[in-house]
């Protein structure tokens, strides 16, 4: 569990966390609107080395970042409805594969979701303040002692 105290605090444990990432990875974001998620994944894009912008794919579903040292494959499933229109898109095969997947609001499509995965759960504590918290799943491994390091 961690707090941070401004957007700037959340983008730096995402940076933190990408450095212990590996390929295949799949990181699920819960937290309501103006969580932080999107906050969070830009951290995650800087740890990896991606140096561009890093929007929130709401309405292209997902964005693609291959300059890092791993890509980045960063989905957001707000606007999904059913498994079978991320399969119809293609999109399954982005999930575990070469890359680190995120994903944002996986609880529109949980079947999409492999048993191994890391889910980060963030809530608002005020105005700036976040509290996160990681739950490894699926037997993924516990990342504390590796982000500690």
């Amino acid at each position: 569990m961690t707090r941070t105290h401004s957007p700037a605090q959340t983008r730096e444990f995402g940076e933190k966390l990408a450095r212990v990432l590996r390929r295949g990875d799949v990181i699920a974001l819960r937290g309501n609107l103006g969580a932080g998620k999107s906050e969070l994944t830009r951290g995650i894009a800087r740890g990896l080395g991606i140096e561009g912008p890093v929007p929130s794919p709401t309405f292209t579903i997902l964005q693609v970042y291959d300059e890092g040292r791993i890509p980045l494959y960063h989905f957001d499933f707000y606007r999904l409805t059913s498994p079978e229109e991320l399969y119809e898109m293609g999109l399954e095969e982005w999930i575990g594969g070469d890359g680190v997947a995120v994903i944002e609001w996986p609880g529109n499509i949980p079947e999409a979701l492999p048993e191994e995965h890391l889910e980060i759960c963030l809530t608002p504590e005020g105005e700036d303040d976040r509290l996160i918290e990681l739950h490894p799943m699926g037997g993924f491994r516990a990342l504390e002692e590796e982000l500690e390091a």
